[in-house]
């Protein structure tokens, strides 16, 4: 069963650049791993800052082999996550 994470980003405007960047890159190389069906990156209309993530990989097992992968570490963890002032996430299986 497919396995979907939503994650709501916020920064401050200062950081838009920088955070949308990363978030495109880890986007293309999200979408090349063997377990990924979908990978978007949208910006928040009227919050400048804000971007919603929709994420959806074959099973959880997938998912755990993205968060380990070393472009996650490198630009979600060590990039992005400094950068946020705000952030969600909502993991469900897709029925």
């Amino acid at each position: 069963m497919s396995y979907a994470v939503v994650a709501h980003y916020r920064c401050a405007p200062e950081n838009e650049a920088s955070v949308r960047a990363a978030l495109l890159k880890v986007r293309e190389q999200t979408r090349a791993e063997p377990a990924n069906e979908t990978y978007e990156v949208h910006a928040v209309e009227g919050q400048p800052g804000g971007f919603l993530l929709y994420e959806r990989y074959a099973d959880r097992a997938g998912f755990e082999a993205h968060k380990a992968a070393g472009h996650f570490e490198e630009l979600i963890v060590e990039t992005v996550w400094p950068l946020l002032t705000d952030r969600t996430v909502t993991f469900a299986e897709v029925l």
